[in-house]
Formats: structure tokens, sequence, C-alpha cells
């Protein structure tokens, strides 16, 4: 008689192992379209991960998700875990070219919801969730050891192509058990309700779902709701969120009523609201106004800083006013070192570059062995085999031990929470026939806050217009520059280098006037544009005038409709700036507003 072997397990500390010992009634995913309790979410998973093995995708395979946030992307995310295969989120907002790109460089087996564009097989989310009469596998997930690929997260790269870094399963395990570690007290003991605010195609969402496999709920924000301050701090608050995870640019405009808001709520169900800061520096004046709610215990806030490379988070810091802006120290599952140019450590108080070890260091980056042997060198106080990840970020170790960020040492920048490589930007400019030289530079302050400027020199006639339709069809909306200036020559040292000291700042933009007829008319297109003007740092404009051709972005959307509030008491949504960008139609709407309050009866200023 041949004895049947036992099927081999998953470690206990998987996250898909986790998952499975959440009670079943418990809720799992709340989402503007459905809400999934723990059995449910489970037994779709199981679904999806039975018709992709059906497939041929299994440990090492890769699935291109391209479906926005919500219980479809957290189905489709967790029954690609559980058939033992890692997941390469593709956001669907991306420009076409650039989700083609991102499924042909991971060599994507299988794209679900459609957004390869034909780089590879696709199959819609309904067809592989669809139920079938079938109970949840008997047999229970695909065992695949530590060491298999979990995700697959594409970061900018400084040669025009995006980089996309391997994670394991164990890595990912490994930053949730330090995250909810005593040593850390990041994350409280019991259930949380913990807000997914982060692209999908950003590292910090792996942060935010991970939190599922403890038995958190976790509760998708929208796009609309996590670009309006007023929807997002009503949607803190609705939910009763523990914990949110927010980058500072996102955190600024929010941070006063965050703190006002939820504190109250929240006493009762364990302390109040968890921000988990990261993705970008702390301005000073920041810090000291998180600082101030921090330490009156109306909320926690912990500043996280760790390079995608590094499976997210590598360091963690409380927010206080005993201290200045910093990092704070690692987490127990790496070793943080500052090491001079000759890989020798700095003493406490010298400036150093970053270097991170231990096993959370990713695997590399996917079929780019040359750059991979680049970043990850070999560790001279580790043992046989191991590796660092050097971040080219320079800190310095003060006496307590704390670590404080100075900055890059090469062309990459963080900007409201993305990270940029400027060489990207510059080379997708360049790539235009009429380009024949580029540079692209962050700038401290344009229009009233950080912003990328693209200088270029054409050599044939071309209109920044054409330019910046050319960039937004090949770059994410937040790689794509809010100031395009042409220059007859770039400015050199005495060493014939470019002299980027030198680059004029961006003349305030000003729209050609046909006519009259073109002017802005009336009280709203009159002082929407006196706005514009002031938000956009824009001398003239028409009534055509474009809010995102000028510069506009999200953070100076949300300064629009707050002086719009101000001044005309019309309290709109920030997607109106998004649905009506140009100037008379904004206009338009501003004005039905007013004639609906003055019709009701009553003011619309709130």
């Amino acid at each position: 008689m041949t004895a049947v072997r036992p099927r081999p397990a998953l470690a206990d500390d998987d996250l898909i192992a986790r998952l499975a010992r959440v009670p079943a009634d418990r809720i799992a995913v709340v989402a503007a379209d459905r809400t999934l309790t723990f059995g449910a979410l489970r037994a779709e998973a199981a679904r999806i991960a039975r018709r992709l093995a059906a497939r041929g995708v299994g440990r090492e395979s890769v699935v291109a998700l391209g479906l926005p946030r919500g219980a479809d992307l957290v189905s489709a995310l967790i029954g690609t875990l559980t058939a033992g295969a890692a997941y390469l989120p593709v956001d669907p907002r991306l420009p076409a070219e650039r989700r083609r790109q991102l499924v042909t460089d991971a060599a994507a087996d299988l794209v679900v919801g459609g957004s390869g564009e034909e780089a590879a097989t696709q199959v819609p989310f309904a067809e592989l969730a669809a139920a079938d009469g079938l109970d949840e596998d008997p047999a229970g997930p695909v065992p695949v050891p530590g060491d298999a690929l979990a995700y697959v997260i594409f970061t900018s790269g400084s040669t025009g192509r995006p980089k996309g870094v391997e994670i394991t399963r164990a890595a990912a395990a490994a930053l949730l058990t330090e995250l909810e570690s005593p040593a850390t007290g990041i994350v409280r003991p019991g259930p949380g309700r913990v807000g997914w605010n982060a692209s999908p195609s950003f590292d910090a969402s792996v942060q935010q779902w991970v939190r599922l496999c403890r038995g958190d709920t976790l509760v998708m924000i929208d796009e609309e709701t996590r670009a309006d301050p007023d929807l997002l701090v009503r949607c803190v608050e609705e939910q009763r969120l523990t914990d949110l995870d927010i980058t500072p640019s996102h955190a600024d405009p929010v941070i006063d009523r965050l703190a006002a808001s939820t504190a109250p709520a929240a006493e009762g169900e364990g302390g109040p609201l968890t921000l988990l800061i990261g993705g970008e520096a702390i301005s000073p004046a920041l810090w000291r106004r998180i600082a101030g709610h921090a330490d009156a215990g109306r909320l926690r806030a912990v500043n996280l800083y760790g390079p995608t490379e590094c499976t997210v988070d590598a360091t963690a810091g409380w927010i206080g006013a005993d201290a200045a802006p910093h990092i704070g120290r690692p987490l127990p599952g790496l070793r943080a070192r500052l090491l001079d140019e000759g890989l020798r450590p700095v003493p406490d108080g010298t400036p150093g570059e970053l270097y991170l070890a231990g096993p959370r260091v990713g695997r590399g980056y996917r079929n780019r062995p040359g750059l991979t042997a680049e970043r990850f060198v070999a560790d001279p106080a580790g043992g046989a085999g191991e590796r660092m990840y050097r971040t080219g970020d320079r800190c310095v170790r003060r006496s307590d031990g704390r670590l404080e960020y100075l900055g890059r040492g090469d062309g990459q920048v963080k900007l409201r929470g993305h990270r940029i490589e400027l060489g990207e930007i510059r080379a997708r400019l360049a790539a235009h026939p009429s380009v024949a030289e580029a540079v692209v530079v962050l700038v401290d302050d344009l229009h009233g806050a950080p912003g990328l400027v693209a200088y270029y020199r054409a050599a044939a006639p071309l209109t920044t217009d054409v330019l910046r339709d050319h960039l937004a069809a090949r770059l994410p909306a937040y790689m794509v520059p809010s100031a395009l200036v042409a220059l007859d020559r770039f400015p050199t040292t005495a060493n014939g280098k470019l002299d980027r000291a030198a680059l004029p700042l961006p003349e305030p933009p000003e729209e050609t006037r046909g006519s009259a007829a073109d002017l802005p008319a009336g009280r709203a297109e009159e002082l929407i544009a006196r706005v514009w003007s002031s938000v956009l740092g824009v001398r003239t404009l028409t009534a055509d005038s474009n809010f995102f051709k000028l510069g506009g972005h999200s953070l100076l959307a949300i300064k629009l409709v707050s002086r719009v509030k101000a001044e005309l008491g019309v309290s709109l949504p920030v997607k109106t700036v998004y649905a009506h960008p140009r100037l008379r139609d904004l206009a338009a709407r501003i004005e039905g507003a007013l004639a609906e309050g003055a019709a009701d009866g009553a003011g619309v200023r709130t």
C-alpha cells in the first residue's frame, strides 16, 4: 500500500495562512460598491485562484491587476497570492503606453481587468470571480516557500525606463509582523479599521492591504474622496478609521481638521487615529503642527521612511515636539548603515549614504541584472551571500540613535509622495523629434508649492501644448512638469557643464488674448480669474484658460476650492475643478450654484 504524502502547508506567518485564521463573519472590505466578510473574501479569492491555476498560473507567475482601488482589486490580489503567484499593480489611470510598458517589462503571464493594452493575455475580473456553486477549495491555498515572489512594483527609472522591484512572500509577511510588534507599537492590538489611501501602484498600498491578514477591516478610499479634504475627513469620521496612511503633502490641508474631528470619537476604540506618514520629507512647519496634536493626545503620528526595494517601511519615528524632524530608527527586520564612499562606517553626527540590510531587502529589479548588481551590493558586515541595498539617500545619525534625512545624492526626488527620477522625464522629453536638449529640475516654490520644471531647446518649431500632450501620453500625471520653459541655449559653467543654478525661474504663464470677447466677463468669471491668478501666479487669463495647462495640480486644486468658498461662499467638491478645468466652464458651474442657493432662499455658504 502506497502512503499518501500530506500536502505541504504555508508557513504559519505567511500572509495567506494568517488570513485563513480570521473569523469568517468579520468584515474584511468596505468599498463603495460592496462589502465583503472574510468568509466571502476567501471564497471569492479561492474561485479566482482555481481559475488562475487552470490558466497555468502558479509559483513565480506574475498576474497584472489593472483594476481601480475597490473590492474587486482586493479579491484579485488575494486570489493571485492564494494561487501561489505574484501580482503586478497596473493603475488603470496611467497612460496606455505606460500600462503596456509595465506589463511587457514585467513579462506578466496574465492581465486581469484589461489594462495591459494587449501586451499579455487578458481576462475580465468578472470571469474569474463568478460564483460556480463550489465551496472553497478544500486543499487550501497553494503552498509556496517564503522566498517565492509576492509582488512586483515599478518605480521611476533614471534612464527613461521604469524598474520593477521584486519582493518575496516572507518579506511582505515580516513587514506586518514588525508593524504590529510591541517594540514598535505602530499597529495596536485588536482589530482595526484601516483606510486604503494609496494608489495600488505605490508601495505604501502594501502596508495597507497586509493589515487584512491580521483581521483588520480595509476601507477603500476612492479617488474623489482622497482628493477632497472635506470628503476625506468625513470618510475618516463615518468609517471610524483607526489608521490612515498619508503623505505630508496630502496631510497638510487636513491635519488640523482630522485632529479636531476624530479624537473624541476614537477614544472608545483603543485610542485616537494613527497617522502613518511617509512618501516624502516632512517640513519643519508641518512637523510642528502634527507634533502639537500628537502631544495633546488628539492623534498618533509616526514618520515612516523606506524605499520600495526594502519592502515599504525601513525606519519609523514617532512625531513629537521633543525633537526636530527625523526618520527614527530601523524597524526590527532591517539594519541601517551609514557609509562613506569607501563603504566605511561614518561616526555619529557625520553625514553618510544610507545602506539597508536584512531579510526584507528585495530580490532586485525584474529582468534587470545589471541594475540589480549596481544597487544591491554585498554586505561586508553580513554573512556569506548577504546583500544590502544602496538607497542613495544621505542621512546623519544623531546622538540619541535617530536618523535625520538630509536629501538625495543623485537625480531622484520626491514630489507629493511620489518617487521620481528626473532622468526619466528628461528622456521622454528628449524623445520628441523636435527637442534637441532637455533638463528637468524640482523647484521648491512654484505657484506656492514644490513643482517640476522642464527646460528644453527646440530643434524645430514646437509649442508647449504639443510638448505637454507628448508627455501626458507617456507619463503618469504626477510626472508631467507644471512648467515647460523653452531656451535658446542652456547655461554652462566654466568647465562647459550645465549650470543648474543659472537656469531661469519660469515666468508666470500668460495667455494670448484674441479679442475682448476672450476676456473673463461677469462676476463669477472675473472672480475666478482673480483667484486663479493668485493661486497659479498667472498674470493674464482668458475665459478659455485651462487650470491644469497653466500648471495646476491636485494641491493647487484644493487651494482653489478653498479660495472660492472664502470669496464667493460656494462649497465646491475638488472633482468639479477636474470636470471643468476651463475658466468659463468652472465659472458657469459656480453661477449655477449661486442661482440654486438664491432660489432656495438660503445662502450657499457653508
